[in-house]
């Protein structure tokens, strides 16, 4: 150190500032942290805060995803077959095989996932459920009877498809989710369960409100029907057995579950293009509402699974539960409970338009609005 030239003493010199130096004000410095969201549901995982998703709401990336799987692609080459009038067909016995394949395979999984959950999480998800599809049947009740013109029974006929759900649309949406926005919640398959039943109640209400007894009879149809039991059975295997037992048949059940759901929807395209020769009969305004129902109910259900913290990959699942239409299960309750309506309706409208318009479009823009409302 050099003296100062008037006083003679030794002045400090001066050095460079250390990183230590800060560290008493380092809490001081660091970011605040991210705001808490108000309201997290267990055990799903919060994507709002994060919005890991900064995306167009509709980009070409989900429509490619969509349409070119080979689920979606196979599902077209049934319908070309039909078009050309192919001799290409797949035995009804075969078909029957494939559908309780993937319901309990679909059953075991969810069943698993609910095992490793708390079972008291499920109880908000499942009255979110079953008052979401009550709401959506009322709203294709009343749009069917305003806007399209059809009777009370036909209307209550189509309603309780359209509040109802479509297991092969379940699964679709799930496998493109999976693989564009993430993994999804085995809660999921418990909510298909809890969306079959209430929208067949509801649509057979609102067509024997004034007559008939065919109510309960049509009930127990619906619950002793294959989908309930492959899908609830399925689902009480899984959460009995476990994880670790249940792994014994995971090389069947999910190894070739991909290749059977290919061979289904080629099935399913085939039954499809067959149903596209009614269209003619059913009228524009009910082909109108069998394109934009789906919309409105896929949305609608991509908001509610959106406000009660399900992920983006499952609040678009949700999304397409919602727009889908049963062809399943609804059809042999409406049969039962509501004989005298025209099963050219709802047929054509469930199975022949709505259920391709979902694989084909539905699907991206439940994915889309997910997305959207995670970023």
């Amino acid at each position: 150190m050099n003296p100062d030239p008037q006083t003679g003493k030794l002045a400090a010199s001066r050095r460079l500032p250390q990183a230590g130096d800060l560290a008493p004000h380092a809490s001081a410095l660091a970011p605040a942290p991210s705001p808490q969201p108000r309201f997290c549901f267990p055990p799903f995982r919060y994507r709002h805060a994060t919005r890991p998703f900064a995306k167009p709401m509709f980009s070409a990336d989900l429509l490619a995803a969509n349409l070119l799987s080979p689920m979606v692609l196979a599902f077209a080459l049934g319908m070309v077959a039909m078009s050309l009038r192919s001799d290409l067909e797949i035995p009804a016995s075969m078909h029957s095989a494939m559908s309780i394949f993937l319901l309990l395979a679909i059953g075991l999984k969810g069943g698993k996932a609910i095992a490793l959950s708390d079972p008291s999480t499920l109880v908000i998800p499942i009255l979110v459920t079953i008052a979401a599809g009550i709401v959506v049947t009322l709203l294709a009740y009343a749009a069917l009877r305003r806007l399209v013109g059809l009777s009370t029974v036909d209307a209550a006929a189509v309603a309780a498809h359209y509040g109802s759900v479509s297991a092969v649309t379940f699964i679709a949406a799930r496998d493109v989710a999976e693989r564009v926005l993430g993994p999804t919640e085995g809660l999921l398959v418990a909510l298909v369960v809890a969306l079959e039943i209430p929208a067949i109640v509801v649509g057979l209400w609102l067509g024997q409100r004034k007559g008939g007894g065919r109510l309960w009879v049509s009930l127990r149809e619906v619950l002793t029907g294959r989908t309930m039991m492959l899908l609830g059975g399925g689902l009480l295997i899984g959460v009995l057995a476990g994880p670790e037992r249940a792994a014994r048949v995971e090389p069947l059940f999910v190894g070739l579950f991909d290749g059977v759901l290919m061979l289904f929807l080629l099935d399913l395209g085939m039954a499809a293009a067959r149903r596209l020769r009614d269209v003619r009969r059913v009228g524009v305004r009910l082909v109108a509402f069998a394109m934009l129902m789906p919309v409105v109910a896929g949305t609608l259900g991509v908001f509610v699974a959106h406000g009660i913290g399900f992920s983006a990959a499952s609040s678009a699942v949700f999304g397409a539960m919602l727009a889908s239409a049963s062809y399943i299960a609804a059809p042999a309750a409406v049969r039962l409970g509501l004989p005298e309506a025209n099963p050219s309706l709802y047929l054509t409208a469930a199975l022949g338009m709505t259920f391709p318009f979902n694989l084909a479009i539905g699907i991206p823009i439940y994915l889309a609005a997910a997305r959207w409302l995670a970023s």
